[in-house]
C-alpha cells in the first residue's frame, strides 16, 4: 500500500465516524507496528480533540507519534516526532487542535480533521521507508 492510499484510508475511516483522528492514523499504518489494529484503536481512543479534548497536541499527530514509537522500537524516536511534528505543521499551519479548528478569516478552519489526519500519515511516509 502506497503512503498516499494509507492517507486516503485514514481519511474514509474518520468521515465514517468510526474512528477519532489518533485512531484513524493509527490504523492506517497498524501493519508498521506489529500490533492490531483493534489495540492500536483501543490505545490511541483517549488522543481526539487535542488530546482528552483539551484542544492541545493534535490527535492525528500523536497517531503518528505513537506509530513512530513502535515503528522505532523507542530507538531515535524523540527525533522522529520532531521532523513528523514539523512536516506536520507545514502542511497544516500548525499543531494544536484548538488552532487548527479555529476559525480564519473566511470562517473556515484552517486545517479541518479529514486534512489533519491525512496529512499526519503523508508526515508519517516522510519519516518512515516502510510507509511508502
Amino acid at each position: 500500500m502506497t503512503i498516499e492510499e494509507r492517507a486516503e484510508k485514514a481519511v474514509q475511516l474518520k468521515m465514517q465516524g468510526t474512528h477519532n483522528c489518533a485512531q484513524a492514523v493509527t490504523a492506517a499504518l497498524s501493519d508498521l507496528t506489529g500490533v492490531s489494529e483493534e489495540v492500536l484503536k483501543n490505545a490511541s481512543a483517549g488522543f481526539c480533540a487535542g488530546m482528552g479534548t483539551m484542544e492541545a497536541t493534535c490527535g492525528a499527530l500523536i497517531g503518528a507519534g505513537i506509530v513512530a514509537g513502535l515503528e522505532s522500537k523507542g530507538q531515535g524516536t524523540l527525533m522522529l516526532t520532531r521532523v513528523l511534528m514539523r512536516s506536520f505543521e507545514e502542511k497544516c499551519g500548525a499543531v494544536k487542535c484548538r488552532d487548527l479548528k479555529a476559525p480564519g478569516p473566511d470562517g473556515k478552519p484552517l486545517c479541518p480533521c479529514d486534512q489533519c489526519v491525512r496529512n499526519a500519515v503523508l508526515a508519517y511516509g516522510e519519516i518512515s521507508p516502510q510507509a511508502r
